[in-house]
């Protein structure tokens, strides 16, 4: 996922000429720079080709669009696609005998041990970046387990029989075999990660080389021994699901949680058996607000995802279409919109199941977003935008108004050294990441559709390189701690403690339409998630594009907003371009006050699945850039 990860931000632009307002029936005639995905049975899609074949070759033995996603899902895990097993999964689902969507929790916790003033008295504002004190407990198993259980129709052997094939030996691509070498130094520092990530110890190249078989003994070990769960289970006469969450309690109450527990606490982390075998996977209502006749749906606010949803509502009080796309007024107005839900995010959320209450009925009401959109400045950007205060909106009042006022647009207190320059494996392990790789820091995303309704959406990460592997287990640990604060001053509901998940950027996206689903997406990209995904669905709603013309087109991305990685720091003002971006543009933009950067990528690597009610078939998308691949039929 981190600093070399090529994908971390390739950012694209198509040549959207001179003008900087193009009329929807323009917009529709340009030619994408890759074609679109025409499925009539279904779609699968996802951020490396082998995992998209894998999901193909699940839906060709009559799987359903679950049982495809969990055969995705292996598979980039076991390809180390900027995550890997130990890491965390969290999916909306369509369900379309219930007729509603359901949101998958399988985010890990802090371990016992993993509170604030541990972290402190070591120095840190933050859980470090690296090592085994960055890690949450491994979610990704249970994630995939408990959606095949309860919405998937096959084995978990044959579900896994993709990327059992891969651990036992796949050629790598370049992209992770680079990036293992960038970050050799660091996986030197961790026993089990060095044995498996660097097969050439001691040679110029250490790590493998693109396209060398690439094979991971203990995962495959690992991965079997859930299979063996799961058949001894049947041959007792169990259920199907039942076998399934025999598999799932080897892994987090038997041997396999026995030697990860060891093979962590070996490196110098926290975990505990108890961490594993108390922790479960939350099967939970989304949250949703409805922009212009179509509802969209976001999980909960243990993830950055109700930010679009409110960013959403805010922009409803404008008519974006009038001011034409990526004019001056219209990339202000997004940027200002932005700025406003991201304050929130930064402040509001946390893991709901600790107290106090996230005020979200009042960060997602109409009225809100009314007085939030009051409060933009026309004339130029505003960068001492603050949270607001949603408590009045939901009848009560606010427990934080110390905090409020002290609020720091910029970031964390400066009475420790920043996290970002310290992490648990020595200073002769590389240096820190900038803020631009910590703030791009990416994940995957995984898109399924099928013919019997069946959608899910799906944004794992975790666990990428480099990563602490634990012990004889394959398993590479999350790294996602160091989302947490230490200071409520730094959000209040986001306090490091054993037991609670950390505030995510993880934010994958349905949407429907007339009560029948209309579109899955989700970006891999840290803070620029929602970023991205808010332009792409007003691209496609407001100016009419094509799913893969939406993927491709150009976007702003504001690091107006606390990074959730590294130092957790904000740059205000600040704006990534497309170079496409004319210079009237670009003068009026610097008048404002903007700091302007440019590339020629800016949209992020979007995947997507559109449902073409019309034609009762499916669109699918992969972004231009990056590795990101789909297969339909």
């Amino acid at each position: 996922m981190f600093a070399t990860r090529s994908r971390r931000f390739r950012r694209l632009a198509l040549a959207f000429g001179a003008a900087s307002a193009l009329a929807a029936s323009h917009l529709a005639a340009q030619r994408t720079q890759k074609p679109p995905l025409h499925g009539r049975n279904w779609v699968a899609v996802t951020g490396k080709p082998l995992a998209a074949t894998a999901g193909a070759m699940i839906f060709q033995q009559g799987g359903n669009a679950i049982d495809a996603a969990c055969g995705m899902l292996a598979a980039v895990a076991t390809m180390w696609d900027v995550l890997s097993w130990g890491g965390e999964t969290q999916a909306l689902i369509y369900h379309p005998g219930l007729k509603k969507v359901i949101g998958i929790n399988a985010l890990g916790v802090a371990p016992t041990g993993a509170t604030a003033e541990f972290y402190r008295s070591r120095g840190m504002n933050t859980p470090p970046e690296f090592g085994p004190l960055a890690a949450v407990t491994p979610g990704t198993p249970g994630g995939l387990m408990t959606m095949l259980a309860e919405y998937g129709t096959m084995s978990l052997a044959q579900v896994l029989a993709p990327a059992i094939q891969m651990a036992d030996g796949y050629p790598i691509d370049a992209q992770t075999a680079n990036s293992i070498e960038n970050n050799k130094a660091r996986i030197k520092q961790w026993k089990y990660a060095r044995a498996v990530m660097l097969p050439h110890l001691g040679e110029a190249r250490e790590a493998p080389a693109a396209g060398e078989v690439f094979a991971q003994h203990d995962l495959a070990a690992t991965l079997r021994k859930l299979v063996e769960a799961e058949q001894q289970a049947r041959r007792q006469g169990r259920s199907r699901k039942e076998a399934i969450y025999a598999a799932y309690d080897r892994f987090y109450k038997g041997d396999i949680a026995e030697e990860l527990v060891r093979g962590v606490r070996e490196e110098g982390g926290l975990f505990t058996r108890d961490d594993l075998a108390s922790w479960k996977v939350k099967i939970e209502e989304p949250l949703t607000t409805n922009y212009r006749g179509v509802d969209v749906f976001k999980l909960q606010q243990w993830t950055q995802g109700p930010a679009l949803l409110q960013a959403l509502n805010i922009l409803e009080n404008a008519d974006l279409k009038a001011m034409g796309y990526n004019s001056t007024r219209y990339i202000h107005t997004i940027y200002q919109a932005m700025s406003l839900a991201f304050a929130d995010r930064d402040f509001y959320y946390g893991d709901p199941a600790f107290a106090p209450d996230e005020p979200m009925k009042g960060l997602l009401s109409k009225e809100y977003a009314k007085s939030r959109y009051a409060q933009m400045r026309w004339d130029r950007n505003d960068p001492t935008v603050k949270p607001g205060d949603p408590y009045p909106f939901q009848g009560g009042t606010n427990p934080f108004h110390d905090l409020l006022d002290k609020w720091s647009v910029t970031g964390a207190p400066a009475e420790l050294p920043k996290s970002g320059q310290q992490d648990s494996v020595g200073s002769d392990a590389g240096a820190p990441l900038s803020f631009e790789e910590s703030f791009y820091s990416g994940t995957t995303s995984i898109q399924a559709a099928d013919t019997s309704g069946w959608v899910i959406s799906v944004t794992p990460s975790g666990g990428w390189i480099p990563a602490v592997i634990a012990g004889r287990t394959g398993v590479g640990l999350s790294q996602r701690a160091q989302s947490f604060v230490t200071h409520p001053g730094d959000g209040p509901f986001n306090v490091v403690a054993p037991g609670k998940r950390p505030r995510v950027t993880l934010t994958p996206s349905l949407a429907l339409k007339d009560g029948q689903p209309f579109m899955a997406f989700s970006v891999q990209g840290g803070d620029s998630q929602d970023q991205n995904l808010l332009q792409f669905f007003l691209n496609t709603v407001e100016f009419g594009m094509t799913p893969q013309e939406a993927v491709e087109a150009a976007n702003i991305n504001s690091y107006q907003m606390r990074s959730s990685f590294g130092a957790h720091e904000s740059r205000p003002g600040r704006i990534l371009l497309s170079e496409s971006i004319p210079d009237s543009t670009r003068a009026e933009l610097r008048r404002m006050g903007y700091s302007l950067e440019f590339d020629r990528l800016t949209s992020g690597p979007i995947t997507a699945i559109w449902l073409d009610r019309t034609h009762r078939t499916f669109w699918g998308a992969a972004s231009n850039y990056g590795e990101d691949y789909g297969i339909a039929w």
